[in-house]
């Protein structure tokens, strides 16, 4: 069964560690069957807390996206987000069912 990440982007503490982020994330795709569904777009809070971002990526399972999170490439980008930004990051199950 699929699986989702959904980052939400809270508040941007320090854009050039984020600059760091953008360049080292992108590696972390590599031999990770990865696809976009949103990525930063454009983004109307209907209710909560605001975001100043969110971005979506559908995995083959929770596996599969626990291998991605967990592998070298993006342990080693991941530092430059925590330390640039505030986020909510979460991993859930997809429903393979059609409505």
């Amino acid at each position: 069964m699929s699986a989702y990440v959904i980052f939400i982007r809270e508040t941007t503490t320090d854009d050039a560690e984020m600059q760091q982020y953008a360049q080292k994330a992108p590696a972390a795709r590599a031999g990770h069957d990865i696809t976009r569904v949103a990525f930063y777009g454009e983004l109307d809070v209907l209710e909560g807390p605001a975001a100043e971002g969110v971005a979506i990526l559908r995995f083959p399972d929770m596996t599969a996206a626990r291998a991605w999170y967990d592998s070298p490439a993006y342990q080693e980008a991941r530092q430059h987000r925590f330390k640039g930004a505030q986020y909510r990051m979460l991993l859930v199950e997809g429903s393979d069912v059609q409505a």
